[in-house]
């Protein structure tokens, strides 16, 4: 379960734990199929190593970029085939998001699952 501020966000998570894993994200995934939140933790706090793409992603999507302490630190939509978003301050971890989803979240929220 992926909560904000102890508020329940997403009934089903799956986490991206291999590089291949993140690397692949939701790349060629069926929207009718993304109804969970895919959780990435990078290689390391910071912006370009917690830059994403939406390269054979079809369908727009919610993200949230959050520190070590798991605070939201910037916080996007992304429409498909961007080919890459760096966000704004570093990152640790990656959560996307169907649409919409993320849409009560705010800079700060700590995020938890």
């Amino acid at each position: 379960m992926l909560k904000y501020n102890n508020k329940m966000l997403m009934k089903n998570v799956r986490v991206a734990r291999e590089s291949w894993e993140r690397m692949k994200g939701l790349m060629f995934e069926d929207k009718k199929n993304f109804n969970y939140a895919l959780v990435m933790e990078m290689q390391g706090e910071g912006t370009i190593t917690s830059s994403i793409h939406m390269v054979f992603v079809f369908f727009p999507i919610d993200v949230l970029f959050l520190n070590k302490e798991k605070k939201v630190v910037d916080k996007v939509t992304l429409e498909p085939f961007v080919p890459n978003y760096t966000p704004k301050k570093p990152a640790k971890y990656v959560v996307e998001l169907p649409k919409g989803k993320a849409k009560k979240v705010k800079i700060g929220n700590t995020i938890s699952w």
